[in-house]
Parts: C-alpha cells; sequence; structure tokens
C-alpha cells in the first residue's frame, strides 16, 4: 500500500468517525433545543390553565386551543414529581398515531384532587428535527466527499517530487556511467532529501566505476606474471640436470601458482558478478546447457562408475549472461562429480519451473546454510577452492534465481528456482 493510499484511508477514517460523532452531537442539541422549547409551552399552557380555573370553574367541556387537556379526578401518589413525558394518541381523522409531549401535574379543582394531563403535538417539531437532520447529513457527506477529494488531489500534487525522485532512483542504472540527475523541488524537505540521494548516487557511482577499474586491471595484471611463472615452471620442470628434490620443490611451486591463477579467477569474477558488468543477458535452457555439460564429464562419470539419471519434463528457461551460465552449470556439475562416491548417482530433474541436480556422497562436515559461503570446502582436496558454490549463489542472487540444498537419505539436491 502507498503511503499517500495509507495517509489519506486514515484520514478518511478519522473524519468519518468525527463527522458521526459530530452528527448525533448535532442531532441531540437540535432535539434538546426543540424539546426544551415544547416544554416551556407547556409550562405556559400549565400556568393558563391554573388562571382559568382560578377564575372560572372548570367544565368537561372546556378546551384550550392548540392544547388537548385531560383532566379526571384523582389522588396525587407520595413522592410524585411534575414529570414531561412522550406518548402516542391516535389522530381522530387519520386514525394514525400521532406523536405529543405532555405534561402531567395535579391541582385541586372544587376542592377535590384532579390529574391534569396537558399534551402538545410533537409531529411539526419531528419534522423540522428530520428536515435539520437530513440537511446535516447531506452537506457533511458533501463536505466530507468535498474534503477528502481535495485533500487527494493536494496530496498528489505535493508527493509529485518525491515520486519523480523514486522513478529516476528506480531508472538509475550504474552500468551506464551515468550520474543521477535529480530536481530542485520548492518543498525543503525534498529538497534536502535529493540533495542527500544525489551526493550518495554520485559516491555510489565513483566507487563502481573504481571498483571496476581494479578488477579490469586486476584481471589483466595478476593474470600476466601468472601466467608467465607457469611457462618458465613447466620449462624448468622439462629440464635435464634438476634432481629430484628440485623437480619437487618446481612441481609444488607450479600447483601453487596454478591455484592462484584459479583463486585470482574466481575472486575477480565474484566482484564482476556483484557489480554486475555481465550486461549482454539471453534466454537460455539450463536443462539443456546442463544436458550437454554431464555428457562432456562422461569420461569422469565412467571412472567414478556413477550412474546418470536425467528426467526433462519441460526446459528450465533463465535469462542470464551466457559467460555466467556457463560458470553456474561448470560448479553445479564438478561439484556433483568431486563429492561423489565411487559407485554413486547423479540426478538431473527439470521442470519448467525447478530444476534440481542432485549427488551421492559423504555427511556434511559443516552447517548446510555455510555451503555457499565463500571458502568452505568439504573435505581436504586441493583442487577446490571453496568457491565454487559462492559464485552459484551469487549469480542465482543477481539474476533472479534461488537455489535451495537439500538431503535426503545420503542423496544430495541443489535446486534452481525463478524468484516470484
Amino acid at each position: 500500500m502507498r503511503l499517500l493510499e495509507k495517509t489519506n484511508r486514515i484520514y478518511l477514517f478519522f473524519s468519518l468517525s468525527l463527522y458521526v460523532i459530530a452528527a448525533f452531537s448535532m442531532y441531540g442539541i437540535i432535539k434538546w433545543l426543540i424539546y426544551d422549547e415544547v416544554e416551556s409551552r407547556l409550562l405556559v399552557e400549565k400556568r393558563d390553565f391554573l388562571v382559568y380555573i382560578h377564575h372560572y370553574n372548570w367544565k368537561q367541556d372546556s378546551y384550550f386551543v392548540e392544547n388537548k387537556i385531560e383532566v379526571e379526578p384523582a389522588h396525587e401518589p407520595t413522592d410524585f414529581k411534575e414529570t414531561f413525558k412522550d406518548t402516542l394518541i391516535q389522530d381522530r381523522y387519520s386514525q394514525k398515531m400521532i406523536p405529543f409531549r405532555q405534561l402531567t401535574f395535579y391541582v385541586p379543582i372544587q376542592r377535590v384532587e384532579h390529574r391534569v394531563t396537558i399534551r402538545k403535538s410533537m409531529i411539526q417539531s419531528y419534522r423540522l428535527i428530520e428536515a435539520i437532520t437530513f440537511t446535516m447529513a447531506l452537506m457533511l457527506g458533501l463536505l466530507l466527499l468535498g474534503t477528502y477529494w481535495f485533500q487527494n488531489q493536494l496530496s498528489g500534487r505535493i508527493w509529485q517530487p518525491f515520486y519523480d525522485t523514486l522513478s529516476r532512483i528506480k531508472h538509475f542504472d550504474l552500468t551506464q556511467k551515468q550520474k543521477l540527475q535529480l530536481a530542485q523541488p520548492e518543498i525543503i524537505e525534498f529538497n534536502e532529501l535529493n540533495e542527500v540521494l544525489q551526493k550518495m548516487s554520485d559516491k555510489i557511482l565513483h566507487d563502481y566505476l573504481n571498483l571496476k577499474e581494479f578488477t579490469e586491471n586486476a584481471s589483466h595484471e595478476l593474470q600476466t606474471p601468472l601466467a608467465l611463472i607457469n611457462a618458465k615452471v613447466e620449462q624448468l620442470i622439462q629440464a635435464e640436470q634438476l634432481t629430484e628434490n628440485q623437480t619437487h620443490w618446481i612441481q609444488t611451486i607450479y600447483e601453487a601458482s596454478l591455484r592462484m591463477s584459479r583463486l585470482n579467477q574466481g575472486l575477480l569474477l565474484l566482484a564482476k558478478i556483484e557489480n554486475r558488468q555481465f550486461v549482454n543477458q539471453q534466454t537460455i535452457d539450463l536443462s539443456e546447457e546442463l544436458t550437454e555439460k554431464l555428457a562432456d564429464m562422461e569420461e569422469m562419470v565412467q571412472y567414478k562408475k556413477i550412474q546418470l539419471s536425467v528426467t526433462i519434463e519441460s526446459p528450465f528457461m533463465v535469462v542470464l549472461p551466457p559467460v555466467l551460465a556457463e560458470s553456474l552449470i561448470t560448479n553445479l556439475v564438478s561439484n556433483a562429480l568431486r563429492h561423489n562416491v565411487a559407485g554413486g548417482e547423479i540426478r538431473l530433474h527439470s521442470s519448467s519451473d525447478r530444476l534440481c541436480l542432485s549427488n551421492t556422497g559423504h555427511v556434511l562436515l559443516h552447517a548446510p546454510n555455510e555451503l555457499f559461503s565463500r571458502f568452505k570446502k568439504e573435505g581436504s582436496s586441493s583442487e577446490s577452492l571453496g568457491l565454487g558454490l559462492a559464485i552459484v549463489k551469487e549469480i542465482c542472487d543477481n539474476y533472479g534465481l534461488q537455489i535451495q540444498y537439500t538431503e535426503v537419505n545420503g542423496l544430495h539436491s541443489f535446486c534452481l528456482s525463478l524468484k516470484s
């Protein structure tokens, strides 16, 4: 949910609650005022009635205009208080029940205690209350809708610089080597935000270009002397004057230089993947590439007497730079072969949304969540640098893939899937 939408919803709910409370309060106040007016008029009619019976004798056919008065002999109850209350009386003409407000009190007439009830019709008052209530509800509703619409439009315009900045940040690409260009809005807070983001993006771009230049230089400057060392060492190994001890030491140097060369290539590859320096992405069928890679490793499979099982239900299509797809496949296959056992098996299963490569092997020495860490190796083999699965994980994290490891009954599985 967007911030503006969330703010507007909170404002709408708060305003609606406030308007409902205000509506009920106004309804109560109006009703109280009308009732107070009616009761005041009833009290005036009471005084008129008392004056009337003081000067004239009460007769049953006596009639007060606009009022209905009921007088009958009755004894005043103990602790009686003069009271007002609502009642309904049937109209003699329309036969409908009409609302009345009545005042009841006791008074002696010709030395006989009588109960007097004075009633006044409330129908006009109720119509007035209904009209006022309807008008009030309509006006409050229009006011609420108008305020909400205005708030939404105003907020949209006020927040437009923020959304403009957000859009530019989303389209900012380090690989284009172009600085992030942000506007200077009138709102101070947004302007300060853009200044901070501008400085951050400039620093990030500067660091990215420096790191890219370093990796390119390191790739060239380190590989050249390492290749030269390997070539000279190979020449020394072939020399006839070397003793057996010298040959051993030269062979050790040669293996160390090869390992250093592979380590340099692995670390530089990780740095390039992290900085997304591979841009020519293509749609690749990883299941087909894996099948071909396993076919290329047929000699190793036969040497270890590994049983190979391939099940392709449907191709597993991904979007990757070809060089990274090759690195991903090579590292997965190498891992499955290196950590397999003689007479074991390798299983490949592919569907449209999942690709699993499984192999038999020994029990893990480390926790499963450490498999994808750098320089974590299962076993003491000098051939492994401990970077293969780290490279696989880095490729997956940067190119919309997920990799999951499971182990069931000695069968180790690495499954790739597309991120949702």
